[in-house]
């Protein structure tokens, strides 16, 4: 099979046992095809129930993109996986500070993660931004700290790091402060659903699905 039919046999398998786990249960087509793309990501269909939308979060995510808002990982991976080309259509780009070594310097001297660092030099771009989260509740928590210090307003906080240390409170925290986010709440999560979060929102922009 060529790589779009498997997409697409893919996609159609995914759909019929979304049906028979969740008989009767519907979501909005837009957080439809998120929550369709992560589980093909995955191959989990417990995202179904443990992504989270804040009111009108995929509209508002694609509003920023086509407004060329720029895109903020912790990680390398994440970066790897996001649709740069398809970013850079609407004049956005993608950003990852974890490696630099001003933000590794700064943050053995303060004795804190280079996620949070990373997520302050963000804050100082003076760009809107959307964050796209899949490693460090650290991170996170400095978009929760920076919020609430009036330094950072994202136009959207994809928040789904994996882990078992602080993870879940650290998604908790974020739903309680930031007004819009996707989160997958829980320790499920990882820079692979993160980039296909964002991708399947990028997807639907040029109408690649749906």
């Amino acid at each position: 099979m060529k790589p779009m039919e498997i997409e697409k046999r893919s996609f159609e398998i995914i759909a019929e046992e979304l049906a028979q786990k969740y008989p009767g249960q519907t979501l909005d087509p837009s957080l439809d095809l998120v929550v369709r793309r992560v589980i093909h990501t995955t191959a989990d269909f417990e995202y179904f129930e443990t992504l989270t939308f804040s009111e009108g979060a995929v509209e508002k995510m694609k509003r920023a993109i086509e407004s060329g808002c720029h895109i903020v990982t912790d990680t390398t991976m994440a970066l790897s996986g996001i649709n740069k080309k398809t970013l850079a259509k609407f004049g956005g780009e993608v950003h990852c500070f974890i490696g630099d070594e001003d933000v590794a310097a700064e943050a053995k001297e303060r004795g804190v993660t280079r996620s949070l660092v990373s997520m302050e030099k963000a804050a100082r771009m003076g760009k809107p931004l959307i964050f796209a989260i899949g490693n460090a509740p650290t991170a996170l928590q400095s978009i929760c700290s920076l919020y609430r210090e009036g330094k950072l307003k994202p136009e959207m906080v994809v928040g789904v790091p994996v882990g078992f240390v602080n993870v879940v409170e650290a998604k908790e925290e974020l739903m309680e402060t930031v007004p819009d986010y996707i989160i997958a709440r829980g320790r499920k999560g990882g820079s692979n659903v993160a980039a296909s979060i964002v991708n399947a929102v990028l997807y639907q922009l040029v109408n690649r699905e749906g």
